[in-house]
């Protein structure tokens, strides 16, 4: 624990056999007091590798359910265990586990409720191997998503994010998306309701193991990001009543 808080680490699973050990041991347990693995119906060891690992607690979807509706499972076991400061950590090992101190530490001594580790910070993002069109439209959509949405964050689309429990009770995360399109909804969740994002500068790295969408589904990605983006406008600025932002 940090300040008495208990730190929960979720790890959204799909066929991570390859990378989920270098993951797990790479993350600092002097501090995270648990850690979830919900494994969405992969098709290679990844579930059996965790029971090896001795992590924590694993669940197990019945059916491949999608990227949101792993973090969906995820979330709601560490609201259920009580968390104070629940990260969500990718087993691929794109994210390193150590930046999990300095993203912890910033919610724990109560200076932001939300930290996201930002791959367009600095310049790990093209030197970590990300794709240009990738970099490109990264930069592209967070551009009309700060215009759209009032905003100054270097980027909405890092998977290396940590909230504090208060944010994650508070918003209808549940109402999102089951897909992939489903970070980029939680952001827009957060800054409907307020919260001041901390960013920290985050390494990544792109090789064969590490999850990636492929180019179609990117664009299908792209265009679910702008929709979000012009609902936020709608809801926040023109206070359209719009399903994505009412409680649960």
């Amino acid at each position: 624990m940090i300040n008495n808080k208990k730190i929960i680490v979720v790890l959204p699973a799909f066929n991570a056999e390859k990378t989920l050990k270098q993951t797990f041991d790479e993350i600092p347990l002097d501090i995270v007091d648990e850690i979830i693995l919900v494994d969405d119906n992969s098709s290679d060891t990844t579930y059996e590798l965790a029971k090896k690992l001795k992590i924590n607690h694993i669940i197990r979807h019945d059916i491949n359910s999608g990227y949101g509706a792993n973090q969906k499972t995820c979330y709601n076991k560490a609201l259920e265990l009580k968390a104070d400061i629940i990260v969500m950590l990718h087993p691929d090992y794109q994210y390193t586990p150590k930046l999990l101190h300095s993203m912890y530490y910033l919610i724990a001594n109560d200076l932001y409720e939300v930290v996201l580790g930002s791959r367009i910070l600095g310049k790990g993002a093209l030197k970590g191997g990300m794709p240009l069109y990738k970099y490109f439209f990264n930069r592209l959509l967070t551009l009309v998503q700060n215009i759209l949405m009032g905003q100054k964050l270097s980027e909405y689309h890092t998977g290396y994010r940590a909230f504090s429990s208060k944010v994650l009770n508070q918003i209808p995360f549940k109402n999102n998306s089951d897909d992939f399109i489903f970070d980029n909804q939680v952001i827009a969740q957060v800054c409907f309701e307020g919260y001041e994002i901390a960013e920290i500068t985050c390494p990544t790295k792109y090789f064969k193991e590490a999850s990636s969408i492929n180019f179609k589904r990117s664009c299908i990605y792209g265009i679910g990001v702008l929709v979000t983006s012009l609902k936020f406008f709608m809801a926040y600025y023109l206070n359209v009543n719009i399903k994505l932002f009412k409680k649960n």
